[in-house]
Order: C-alpha cells, then structure tokens, then sequence
C-alpha cells in the first residue's frame, strides 16, 4: 500500500458564520483601545471629577446650606458621576467610529458576517467599558470621602443602563456623521456638558424662579441626573418614574437612530 493510499483523507474546512466570534473580537478591541491609553481615557476623568467634589464639595460645603436635606458634598456627587459617565461614553463612542471611519478600517468590520446590531453593540461596549471604569471609580471614592449613601441600588443600576445606553448611541450617530473631530467636540462641549451643569448638578431646581424653573424641566439631561440621583439619595426634583420614563424614552429613540445607520449603512460604506 502507498503512503498516499494509507493517509486519511483531509478534514473538511467548517465554514459556519460565527457572527458572535466578530462580535467579540470587535468588543475586545474596543475595550483594549480604552486600557492602552488608561491615563487619558479613565485617570483624568476620574481626578477632574474629584476636584469637583473636593473644591466645591468639601470647601464650599460648610457655607452652604442643605439641599433636599442632604449636605452639599453629598448632593452634588450624584450629578458628577453621571457627568463623568455621560461624557466618557460619548467621548469614546463618538471618536472610535469617526476614526473608523476616517482610517477605513470599518470597512472590515462590514465585510465581516456579523448582524448589524452585533456590529452596534460592538463598538458601544468600548464606551461602556469606559464609562464603568470611570463611574466605579468615582463612586468607590466619593462614598468613603463623602459619606453619601445608595439608596435604592436597583433603580441606579436602571439608570445607569439608560444613561450608557443613550448617551453611547448618542456617540456612534454624531461619530459617523462627524465630518472632523471639532464636531465631535462641539457636541459634547456645547451641548452635553451646559445641559448636565444646568440639569441640577450643583443645585436643586426647585429653587430657581420662574421661568428657569420649567425651563430646566424642558432640559433632558435633568431627568437623567435625576434619576442617577434617586438611586443613591433615594431623592429628586421630579417623580422618579417621570424621569426613568424621560430617559428610556431617550435612549431608546437615540438607540434605534444608531442602529438604523448600521443596518443601512449610511454615511459608514463609501
């Protein structure tokens, strides 16, 4: 007998898609980008939100007088966490789709045999890295400075989940119709952080007059510090389930925009 004739036959080549496989790979990258540049993407974050707390927190917080019953240094740290999250997750979504974009390396992620909402929650699992980082952090280190307490730990998990959710879908939509990166940075210097800070972060807006009052219900990102604010104040301005309502509405609107530009691929394939 021949060695050819003694040698089983080759192993047939498996070519299942495995979309789940591309889903991961592409989740991993993300998250690796954000711990290769950790300094930039978590540690400044972190301190700059901590010298909120501490500067007008810990300073501030014996000339001011209470708010909703809370001391100033416990009332603000809800807002900032939810600051800090807001803007790490459309900060990452926004800049690594528009890079994608730009470099033409998305046109690999396309071509791949994923589904396009795989592809979406691919590239949004890097900002929620991200942002996780960031909230667990300012939260492991503001409880024990401050001493403010979490009160209802499901509903802030919700919130969170809505927070990161919008304002994640939020960055994939502007980072693809970005045309340079000062758009991005429009967005979020222009639009998300004056609307956070005017949302009721450093105060209650229960005390502000007439017209500013309602006005500042009109505000969407209010509902959302609101929110982070219940979960661990057991408090806020507003019904809590007002605010959850604002919110999920929100993210789910800004969700089903970011999948739609997936699924068609608009402004993504050349």
């Amino acid at each position: 007998m021949s060695a050819t004739e003694a040698s089983p036959p080759p192993a047939a080549l498996d070519a299942r898609p495995r979309p789940w496989r591309g889903f991961l790979a592409l989740a991993l990258r993300e998250c690796h980008r954000v711990l290769r540049l950790w300094t930039q993407t978590t540690l400044a974050p972190v301190i700059s939100s901590l010298l909120f707390i501490v500067v007008f927190g810990l300073s501030l917080g014996g000339k001011i007088n209470q708010i909703d019953g809370f001391d100033y240094e416990i009332f603000i740290v809800p807002g900032l966490i939810a600051m800090a999250m807001a803007q790490a997750v459309y900060s990452n979504n926004s800049s690594t789709i528009f890079q994608a974009r730009n470099d033409r390396y998305i046109d690999d992620v396309l071509a791949a045999p994923m589904h396009s909402s795989q592809m979406n929650l691919g590239f949004q699992v890097g900002g929620v890295f991200r942002a996780v980082l960031i909230g667990g952090a300012l939260t492991a280190l503001a409880i024990p400075l401050t001493g403010a307490p979490v009160e209802h730990p499901a509903a802030l998990l919700a919130a969170v989940v809505m927070l990161l959710a919008g304002f994640g879908a939020l960055g994939i939509v502007v980072g693809i119709y970005a045309q340079t990166f000062d758009h991005i940075s429009f967005i979020n210097n222009i639009v998300i952080l004056p609307l956070t800070f005017l949302g009721g972060v450093f105060y209650s807006v229960d005390r502000l007059g007439s017209p500013w009052e309602q006005l500042s219900h009109a505000n969407p990102l209010f509902y959302v510090v609101e929110a982070v604010r219940y979960g661990f104040l057991g408090s806020s301005d507003v019904s809590p389930w007002l605010a959850f309502g604002v919110i999920t509405a929100m993210a789910a609107a800004l969700i089903a925009s970011s999948q739609y530009l997936f699924a068609t691929g608009r402004k993504l394939k050349p």
